[in-house]
């Protein structure tokens, strides 16, 4: 009897540890079913897509069927530089998501009035963080003389403690990558007639057209009226100072009245300033010249050697064998 009382009592309490065990799975169950508005984490990724952009108005866009990821950056100029810039999440600066009833065309996003259809089914907007844009130039390569042309710029936006704010709660990132956004640049026209001028007192070097200057403070020493032993040119570096090599672009029309003077005129106006990197020797940024007889006078060739082009961050090289121009020149 007593034995069978105590096979009772062992059954009874593994009965209890038994409902205790499967009252936690279901209470484990209720609470990761529940939705408390912040831990549904929905994934929203357009890293391989495309960045595009509104013509008429200061957003640019990615689509994915019928997702939308928005960035808006009112008066903000991509710049065409080398750089690194951040900016805040607020009322200027705006990032939305997007999910329609339909799929998603550029015309839903910039169009003034856009279409009826598709239909915004839900929006996220953001709260706090920081857009920052990593901007670098891409730049073309002539595999026969080395010469390098800037073609773009890469914007790599990345949004960094960027908040979600969801109809359901909030999803936060730390870092939230949108992409890059590449914007097309023209190449400097260097479209130089490559005959050579020299100011009279300075004996700086210049060529000209009508919108771009190519100037050279060169070293007075490599201009000699005395011809040079067969491969055997006049050489000097480049410097901040001595052989100091600028190229100009200009918004206005420029004349040859420009130049030779005690300083340069503000007109016309300079709209981008490229200087050449100091040279190192028998590597890069040589000035060569090489000069011959040429009836009572002498002509001097002068060719630039892997001459590297800098404006702030961004560069290009003129190549292996730039050639500077011809001067001519009477005793």
């Amino acid at each position: 009897m007593q034995l069978e009382q105590i096979k009772n009592s062992i059954f009874v309490t593994n009965i209890i540890k038994m409902k205790r065990v499967v009252s936690l799975l279901v209470f484990a169950l209720l609470l990761n079913g529940c939705d408390d508005g912040d831990l549904i984490q929905e994934d929203i990724s357009f890293e391989d897509v495309a960045a595009q952009n509104c013509t008429t108005n200061d957003i640019i866009y990615k689509l994915k069927d019928s997702e939308a990821l928005i960035l808006e950056v009112l008066g903000f100029t991509f710049p065409t530089e080398t750089i690194s810039q951040e900016l805040d999440i607020n009322a200027s600066n705006r990032v939305l998501y997007r999910f329609y009833n339909g799929a998603v065309t550029s015309s839903t996003i910039c169009e003034t009035i856009p279409p009826a259809t598709p239909i915004v089914m839900d929006q996220w907007t953001t709260s706090g963080g920081k857009i920052v844009i990593n901007t670098t130039a891409i730049k073309t390569t002539n595999t026969t003389d080395n010469s390098t042309k800037i073609t773009g710029y890469n914007h790599n936006i990345t949004f960094k403690n960027i908040t979600f704010v969801k109809s359901n709660g909030t999803q936060v990132y730390e870092t939230f990558p949108f992409g890059d956004y590449i914007i097309s640049a023209t190449p400097l026209p260097f479209a130089f007639n490559k005959t050579l001028e020299q100011c009279s007192s300075s004996k700086q070097l210049y060529d000209y057209n009508s919108s771009e200057a190519l100037i050279l403070d060169i070293d007075p020493a490599l201009i000699v009226n005395e011809a040079t032993p067969l491969n055997a040119p006049r050489t000097g570096l480049i410097s901040d100072t001595k052989n100091k090599l600028t190229y100009r672009l200009f918004s206005g029309l420029l004349t040859g009245a420009y130049f030779c003077n005690t300083t340069f005129p503000a007109t016309p106006a300079v709209s981008e300033e490229w200087i050449a990197v100091a040279g190192v020797a028998n590597e890069s940024g040589i000035v060569e010249v090489t000069t011959a007889t040429l009836g009572a006078g002498f002509k001097h060739t002068v060719v630039l050697k892997k001459a590297k082009m800098k404006k702030g961050s961004s560069d290009f090289i003129l190549g292996d064998n730039y050639i500077y121009g011809e001067l001519l020149t009477t005793n």
